[in-house]
């Protein structure tokens, strides 16, 4: 037999406006726009510019009061009691209420000639019959991004036949792979990188005695060429160390990835900083980017017309839908306003608190300076949650006199030294990254020996931390730094 019971709770649950505040903060400057743009475009009590009751406020005014600097509610004042039952008004509810993850966005980005593109304009130069032309465009539709292509020759003459009823074979599909490759840029549509390298060498003076080596050393000798075993090579063709020095070179200037040559629209995109710092006279002066800081404002006419409804008849139906709808636009609006001014306080209150803890190196620009910094130090500084400092360091950057830094750049975790003092892991990189640039090219230094010099300067680290560090410097094991 079921028995009912009541039982008490307690739940913590996210208001509307606590969402729309984080899904704000969250954001980076160059989508903010985009953004406001959006809540402008839905609200007819959201108007951009300077607040008309800052500088028009009289005793007069009936709602002067209500949508000042503060923006009160004007439901205070106003008796919506009267037009409305509690069951009839909901609410604003925003899109996504309830979940406050911030939705994936495409920026819109300038037009420009793609690498499809100009490979398809490049395939409309050749003499090909119906069928080639058709098995040249599913061969550029498989190159990558990076202009290779990784499918099988078989697997592609299969989408031929089940896709667009062609009936071809591999070998004509390498009789029009061929025509691709002769397209720019050099080393398009290889399937390896050893075929990217022989492609572009190929577009050179093959008169040149360097250049057929340089053919000769890929095609042949290509896995010692990639494990740099130089002397084997070397041995192997019986030529000189200086000449060899002179194909390694000219080979190592040729293109990995010929597909970022043309195309590469993200690469044009430029970094909006959030912030900018400033060094005024020795004194550090943190602004705003004026983007992040627009000029919004409660519609005066929408305010003129809850106050027209308050002398109007009360009983009618309409009336009734009417007052609800323009309550909801004007609670929307004040409530972005309020996420937008809360917004600006919390980016500076959270900036501020960075800057106070790595002064020194905003100061000078030494990332030797930087201190070990993780988001709890900056929570607590300014007394909010450790995710709330996550939300305004992530995508988030500062323009100082040295360059734009992305927020998470100042968060480093601690490394002891022998003083018993904690210094950033970061100024430990720079101290790796030193080493590895002045050691001897022909004889790269191994983390082991890297360990060794980092303990004899003070730093209590492991030979897999150095490891570790290394690849986030993106740098190669001394094996791969080797040159000759």
């Amino acid at each position: 037999m079921q028995k009912l019971s009541l039982s008490q709770s307690l739940q913590q649950k996210l208001s509307p406006q606590q969402i729309q505040f984080i899904k704000l903060l969250q954001i980076p400057t160059a989508e903010l726009d985009t953004r406001i743009e959006e809540e402008l475009e839905i609200n007819p009590a959201l108007e951009e510019g300077m607040d008309e009751f800052d500088n028009d406020q009289s005793e007069d005014d009936p709602f002067a009061d209500e949508y000042g600097d503060d923006y009160k509610d004007r439901s205070d004042d106003v008796d919506l009691g009267s037009y409305l039952n509690d069951e009839e008004y909901g609410g604003y509810k925003m899109q996504g209420d309830g979940n406050y993850a911030e939705e994936e966005r495409e920026m819109p980005l300038a037009t420009a000639s793609s690498l499809l593109d100009a490979l398809m304009q490049q395939l409309g130069y050749l003499n090909l019959d119906e069928q080639q032309r058709l098995i040249g465009e599913q061969l550029i539709g498989s190159i990558e991004s990076d202009g290779y292509i990784r499918r099988s020759m078989q697997a592609i003459v299969n989408d031929l036949a089940f896709s667009h009823n062609i009936f071809t074979d591999v070998e004509e599909l390498e009789v029009v792979l061929q025509k691709i490759q002769s397209f720019d840029p050099p080393g398009i549509a290889a399937r390896t990188l050893q075929e990217c390298l022989v492609l572009q060498l190929q577009r050179k003076d093959t008169s040149d005695g360097n250049v057929r080596m340089a053919i000769r050393i890929i095609n042949d000798f290509f896995e010692e060429f990639s494990k740099k075993h130089f002397d084997k090579i070397q041995k192997r063709l019986n030529i000189s160390e200086d000449r060899l020095k002179k194909i390694i070179q000219l080979i190592t200037k040729l293109n990995p990835k010929p597909g970022s040559v043309e195309g590469d629209v993200g690469g044009a995109q430029y970094l909006i900083p959030d912030f900018i710092l400033t060094n005024n006279n020795g004194k550090l002066e943190l602004t705003l980017n004026s983007r992040n800081a627009p000029e919004l404002r409660i519609s005066r006419s929408f305010a003129e017309m809850m106050d027209t409804y308050e002398k109007s008849d009360k009983n009618n139906k309409a009336l009734k839908e009417t007052v609800s709808f323009v309550k909801q636009k004007l609670d929307a609006a004040k409530w972005f306003i309020d996420a937008i001014k809360q917004r600006q306080a919390t980016l500076l209150k959270t900036m501020n608190a960075i800057v106070k803890f790595q002064y020194d190196f905003f100061l000078t620009g030494d990332e030797t300076k930087l201190r070990p910094m993780i988001l709890k130090d900056i929570a607590q500084l300014i007394d909010m949650d450790v995710s709330t400092v996550s939300r305004v360091a992530n995508s988030k950057s500062v323009q100082t006199e040295f360059g734009i830094y992305p927020l998470k750049y100042f968060f480093s975790e601690g490394i002891s030294t022998d003083s018993g003092e904690d210094v950033s892991s970061r100024e430990v990189k720079n101290i790796l990254k030193e080493f590895i640039d002045n050691e001897p090219k022909s004889n790269p230094l191994s983390d082991d020996k890297l360990e060794k010099m980092l303990n004899e300067r003070g730093y209590n680290i492991a030979r897999r931390t150095v490891a570790k560090y290394r690849e986030q410097l993106n740098i190669p094991v001394a094996r791969l730094r080797k040159q000759l």
